[in-house]
């Protein structure tokens, strides 16, 4: 593509994202927040829990101003004049600078940018004063939530084998209490199938083929797919978000609920998905391909050289996590707006420059991202259908238990 078909490129997705300036402030420091936690090398689920503490934030701020919703936190009403554009900017900079204190300077820098274009003034200082406010309480919500609880992670061996020394992801996060549901377990799913199975080898042949590092069966597009879907943050999930609260045209307050709703969805999905990881601790592909001779079942092969097509996340197998990251940002779009379509999401990967992928519909989209597990060599077909049910019935719950309209809550 040359540099003027570049240009025009640009313009046309610039008109299509058109939304009214006050929602802008919500979808800017969405990727704020996004950029903030890859600069500290944060991924899932940390970082997870970092965009919920922030959207829900944006949300009370805005909401105690608005007051159209069922707040998180937030329970007074403001009165006197206040900005809700400089409330819901001042809110996320305020979380973001409290999660990392060494931050503040810039979380500053980046406030002042933010709201540069409001006029000085009262409204504009008690927009700020009130984010502040709303940002505090969330700290303070969140400080002992158990997201930093130590690494008690204890690998299964017998005296004297060795295994291996690499850390475990976020295996505390079990412990870290909820956002929306009421119990770590409540979407617990039932164990993985049993090794002697036909669904077991059914899946553990699938994968062993199309998601070796040289599958010759793999198609084309299933290996960029696979690349694709290498990213799982922020980065490629919330464009779904912004575009959707762009082409509504959803004003600040809808727009901070909408936000608020995926990332506590996100969230959740990440300590209800950790839950069940580490209560199972079942296998990765990689390391039952190697053993396929120990798990009593002869229609499994041993590969003691298989590979699949990158690293493999450093966590239990079951349920596949990034299918219940995307899905419940589904369940999320489907509860929300009593539809699965898109009005056209067009993403490009960062683990993929230059190839962009298309939806029109958000099943379309969770499957696509949970299928590439699979072409990956990182997940079983059976964890992703689990993921992807757990991520679904999470969006749906957290949708209908939060934040809610306050015409619809009985009085």
């Amino acid at each position: 593509m040359n540099l003027l078909s570049r240009s025009i490129f640009a313009l046309v997705a610039l008109i299509g994202l058109y939304r009214p300036a006050a929602a802008d402030i919500v979808s800017d420091w969405n990727e704020k927040a996004i950029s903030f936690a890859l600069a500290r090398g944060w991924a899932a689920p940390a970082a997870e829990r970092l965009l919920a503490m922030t959207h829900l934030a944006v949300f009370d701020a805005v909401n105690a101003v608005e007051r159209g919703y069922r707040p998180y936190l937030m329970t007074s009403v403001v009165l006197a004049p206040t900005s809700k554009e400089a409330a819901a900017a001042s809110a996320a900079a305020s979380v973001l600078a409290g999660v990392d204190p060494l931050a503040a300077p810039e979380m500053r820098q980046a406030l002042a940018a933010s709201l540069a274009s409001l006029p000085d003034g009262a409204p504009k200082q008690n927009g700020i004063a009130l984010g502040e406010t709303v940002a505090a309480k969330m700290l303070a919500a969140r400080a002992d939530d158990g997201a930093l609880a130590p690494d008690i992670y204890r690998p299964r061996t017998s005296p004297g084998v060795y295994v291996s020394t690499a850390s475990v992801l976020a295996p505390q996060w079990p412990g870290v209490k909820p956002f929306a549901l009421k119990r770590v377990d409540q979407m617990r799913p039932v164990p993985p199938p049993a090794l002697t199975s036909k669904e077991w080898m059914a899946d553990y042949n699938e994968i062993r083929e199309l998601g070796s590092r040289v599958s010759a069966t793999r198609s084309a597009r299933q290996t960029e797919d696979a690349r694709f879907w290498l990213a799982d943050d922020g980065r490629v999930h919330y464009p779904v978000i912004r575009v959707l609260a762009a082409k509504r045209n959803l004003g600040l307050l809808d727009s901070a609920r909408l936000f608020a709703l995926a990332a506590t969805a996100r969230a959740d999905a990440m300590i209800a998905v950790f839950d069940a990881k580490y209560h199972y601790d079942f296998w990765r592909p990689v390391t039952a391909i190697r053993n396929g001779d120990l798990d009593d079942n002869p229609a499994t092969e041993r590969d003691g050289a298989w590979l699949p097509i990158d690293a493999t996340p450093p966590d239990p197998g079951y349920p596949c996590a990034p299918c219940i990251a995307v899905a419940s940002l589904a369940g999320v779009v489907e509860t929300t707006f009593s539809s699965a379509d898109l009005p056209g999401v067009s993403i490009e990967s960062p683990t993929l420059p230059g190839v962009r992928h298309h939806w029109t519909n958000v099943r379309d989209f969770s499957r696509e991202a949970s299928e590439a597990g699979v072409w990956a060599g990182f997940d079983y077909r059976f964890s992703t259908r689990v993921g992807q049910d757990m991520g679904h019935k999470i969006g749906e719950y957290v949708v209908h238990s939060i934040l809610q309209p306050l015409a619809e809550i009985p009085h």
